[in-house]
């Protein structure tokens, strides 16, 4: 699995368990709607910045987000 697929699925998953939609999860990065949307359809890789100001957001460490996403694509190989 390519790392965008995984990212937007692990992303996707810790998003909607928080019950945040792409909006809310957003606003509280200080982050373009779209922006979040673009993650989740794999069209963006955000930086390692963004990453832990949405995993601040969302309550999780990055390193499980980065753990997580590892995984998805060690599931392939």
């Amino acid at each position: 699995m390519l790392l965008e697929e995984s990212l937007a699925m692990v992303l996707k998953k810790y998003r909607l368990k928080s019950k945040l939609t792409q909006e809310e999860l957003a606003f509280r990065c200080e982050l373009d709607r779209t922006y979040i949307s673009l993650i989740e359809r794999k069209k963006r890789r955000p930086t390692l910045n963004v990453i832990f100001i949405i995993c601040r957001n969302l309550n999780i460490k990055p390193s499980l987000l980065v753990e997580e996403v590892e995984a998805l694509m060690k599931q392939d190989e």
